[in-house]
């Protein structure tokens, strides 16, 4: 990319998606012994989805949480993050992300300055954003949510308390192949 663009700044960014719902996230926890611990629990099949884009060297963050994975849906997803990211002339964010159907649909519309670049299929263990997920679970495990909007609202307390602890998200997505510069 460097050498494609000598004049830009060239950034880094891999990103993946999250399904969330109203389904709980039950983990092991403690109780007095002789007490069983309780958990509200509904089988409702509401959800919403997390967009996340981390470079996991630095370990920023950018988060969008939206209704759906879709051709449509990761097109706004790009377009945000690119503006967020000042993306475009002079700035290439290059995005490694896995070639799931909704990131190589025809409806996807690709933001300028915005190169993606595609895993090998099946193989979710090279992607760095793929290890932010059980960071971001924290905020529901074990937690029953009588809507989506509190859902969403406890996930995105989560988020953004995320970008506070960058060594943490480092930790979790900086694999040995990556690049070390941001």
């Amino acid at each position: 990319m460097q050498q494609a663009y000598p004049q830009d700044v060239v950034d880094r960014w891999t990103t993946d998606q999250h399904r969330m719902g109203l389904k709980p996230i039950r983990r092991r926890l403690w109780s007095p012994r002789g007490q069983r611990p309780e958990a509200g629990v509904q089988h409702r099949y509401q959800w919403c989805d997390l967009y996340a884009f981390v470079p996991p060297s630095s370990g920023r963050t950018w988060w969008l949480l939206l209704p759906t994975v879709s051709g449509a849906a990761f097109t706004l997803a790009l377009s945000e993050f690119a503006q967020a990211v000042g993306a475009g002339p002079g700035k290439q964010v290059l995005v490694v992300l896995d070639g799931a159907g909704w990131h190589v649909s025809a409806h996807v519309h690709v933001p300028a300055g915005v190169p993606l670049h595609f895993l090998p299929p099946y193989a979710p263990e090279l992607q760095p954003a793929e290890r932010l997920w059980p960071l971001t679970n924290e905020a529901l495990a074990n937690r029953h949510f009588h809507d989506l909007d509190a859902l969403q609202d406890a996930q995105a307390h989560r988020c953004l308390a995320l970008p506070t602890q960058p060594e943490v998200i480092r930790a979790h997505t900086s694999f040995h192949w990556w690049p070390q510069t941001a």
